[in-house]
């Protein structure tokens, strides 16, 4: 019994013999009457090329396993890519992270009457002067100290090779005079050392440059940048969003505002203390101490051992009693006052702060923990917003 229908068998005798002998080997068993719709698919499927072949088996071993180590092949050139570019994510990170929280600064001068093109030039001028006195305060000294080391330099070798004073007799101790009597040959890799150190310097101040770029672009750009992420979010929850980003961005500002806060106190009673017992360079020292007290936790430790050091030319007594200011100082700063005071700036709990503190050290080092704290105010406002609502079924 042929596919075609009487009507269709009618019109052109000829040409439904020819065609039952195709389809019969490339349509349904004979007998079988189809649909138009389904009639008009196989129709239009046998093309003059010849019928499409049966679709590939997506379930096969083969194509399973082609497609597994395709999306292995992928994960790895896309993880080893971010490797590649970590040292620019962080530089990224850190100048986003600065103008987030130097925006509230922004902000006040804006309310003021600043236009915010102004208000950047006047946040960057303010970050310049800070600069320049201290690079005014520091160079000085510096220059003075060198000139001093290479006047003196001979007397003080001589005195270290005959074992004089507390430093002669620790040399005797270590051996250490033959080398500085010149009678055998100390091999330092001097050229590796400075290239290295070159290296280093250079790195820095590429970094450093960079990260001031960016930062400016970030406080130009902040709006437009917070409008783009706000786009990528559904508009359902899109003022929602608004709303946390908004309160993410007043807990960083807190987060400086409180750290630029505790600085000024060690600055300030660092400078007390060096100007009480009569130690060199105190305002130099001061600003020293101010700005590695930005770095939680092990800022203030390398600074008072930095400070102890110079200490020593007023004798070992006060070098001790300065060793063990910073001690009682870093203990009230790590866990009395900077907890307390994140705790009103950032409303994170003390123990949080010291334990975001130090995972964030052991993670990223000491740029982990100068932004440990307000990535944990953010993820425990996220936490506190979203996920115990939920859970309490709300």
């Amino acid at each position: 019994m042929s596919l075609l229908t009487p009507e269709d068998g009618a019109s052109d005798p000829s040409a439904g013999a020819d065609l039952e002998v195709v389809e019969a080997t490339t349509r349904p068993p004979e007998g079988l009457i189809l649909p138009p719709r389904v009639e008009a698919e196989l129709s239009e499927t046998d093309g003059p090329l010849g019928v499409p072949g049966r679709p590939f088996d997506r379930r096969s071993p083969f194509f399973m396993g082609f497609t597994g180590a395709l999306g292995v092949a992928v994960a790895y050139i896309l993880v080893r890519g971010i490797v590649d570019i970590v040292s620019v994510l962080v530089i990224i990170g850190i100048a986003l992270f600065v103008a987030i929280g130097l925006n509230p600064a922004l902000e006040w001068l804006i309310h003021h009457g600043f236009s915010r093109g102004l208000a950047v030039i006047a946040v960057t001028f303010a970050f310049l002067c800070v600069i320049a006195a201290f690079i005014a305060a520091a160079v000085p000294p510096i220059a003075h100290e060198i000139h001093a080391l290479t006047v003196n330099y001979p007397r003080y070798k001589a005195d270290l090779a005959s074992g004089k004073g507390w430093a002669g007799r620790l040399a005797v101790d270590l051996h250490l005079t033959k080398y500085l009597k010149g009678k055998a040959t100390l091999k330092l890799p001097v050229a590796g050392g400075v290239i290295g150190a070159g290296r280093v310097v250079l790195s820095l101040g590429v970094a450093t440059v960079s990260v001031v770029a960016l930062t400016i672009y970030f406080l130009v750009a902040l709006p437009a940048v917070q409008d783009l992420w706000l786009s990528l979010v559904p508009r359902t929850r899109r003022e929602r969003v608004r709303l946390l980003t908004e309160e993410v961005f007043d807990r960083v500002g807190g987060y400086m505002l409180g750290n630029l806060l505790t600085s000024l106190v060690s600055g300030v009673l660092t400078f007390v203390w060096l100007v009480a017992f009569g130690v060199p360079y105190p305002l130099l020292l001061g600003l020293f101490v101010a700005l590695l007290d930005l770095i939680p936790m092990v800022g203030s430790t390398i600074a008072g051992i930095v400070v102890s050091l110079v200490a020593l030319t007023r004798g070992l007594p006060i070098a001790i009693g300065t060793a063990a200011f910073y001690v009682a100082y870093r203990f009230l700063e790590d866990y009395l006052l900077n907890p307390r005071v994140m705790k009103h700036t950032v409303r994170v709990s003390p123990g949080l702060t010291i334990l975001a503190t130090l995972i964030g050290a052991s993670l990223l080092g000491l740029i982990g923990a100068l932004v440990a704290i307000p990535v944990a105010a953010t993820i425990y406002l996220i936490v506190e917003e979203t996920v115990v609502p939920r859970q309490n079924g709300r």
